[in-house]
């Protein structure tokens, strides 16, 4: 995969979480502030606009993202998503191609890194519980193409999401609503679920 193939499934990950901003207020508005969507907006534009304007490879594109997170003021989505592409660049490469086995390092030490940060697990209601299933699919897929990689990925990101309605918030401010958060999906884990989606589609 060229870096332009991995800039291209970036931004239509980017323009799914945009086109879930209605959604993601929505659930948020529930247990949380309402300010997810509002917040995913901001961190999609940001990493689509670096991600266009990177003119390195594909470690200093990833690392471009992650610094354009970091300058935004937001929620806690914004440190857990800079801390994420943060730990993506460490592990890609310097040049312009990326193989499976490359995405696989890539996307492990991305989850790596948040892991050590957030602490969250699944069960716990948080975007872990979509962006652990899907790691866990990339680093199991066995083919050759990165399509298939991120099509596992993103089917298993959408059913860690769901998975979420069953679950009692454990972290934030929905933490204080107990059993009340059960049947509501977690907009973490849904924003999360659709940034894979995209990627998928790219």
């Amino acid at each position: 995969m060229t870096k332009q193939e991995l800039a291209a499934r970036l931004q239509s990950a980017c323009a799914a979480v945009t086109a879930a901003e209605a959604e993601l207020t929505e659930i948020d508005s529930k247990f949380g502030d309402a300010d997810h969507g509002l917040t995913m907006t901001k961190i999609a534009g940001a990493i689509s606009g670096a991600v266009k304007a990177s003119e390195g490879g594909i470690q200093e594109m990833l690392d471009d993202a992650a610094m354009a997170v970091l300058t935004l003021n937001g929620g806690s989505a914004v440190p857990l998503w800079n801390t994420w592409l943060d730990g993506m660049q460490e592990a890609a490469p310097a040049g312009g191609e990326i193989d499976v086995a490359g995405l696989q390092a890539v996307f492990a030490k991305a989850l790596e890194e948040l892991d050590e940060m957030s602490g969250a697990k699944i069960g716990d209601k948080t975007m872990m519980d979509a962006l652990i299933p899907a790691s866990e699919a990339i680093a199991a897929y066995a083919g050759e193409d990165a399509a298939g990689l991120f099509d596992a990925a993103a089917q298993a990101a959408a059913q860690g999401a769901e998975s979420t309605r069953q679950f009692v918030s454990k972290f934030g401010r929905a933490k204080s609503y107990g059993t009340k958060t059960i049947g509501t999906p977690d907009a973490g884990a849904v924003s999360m679920a659709r940034f894979f989606q995209g990627l998928a589609q790219g």
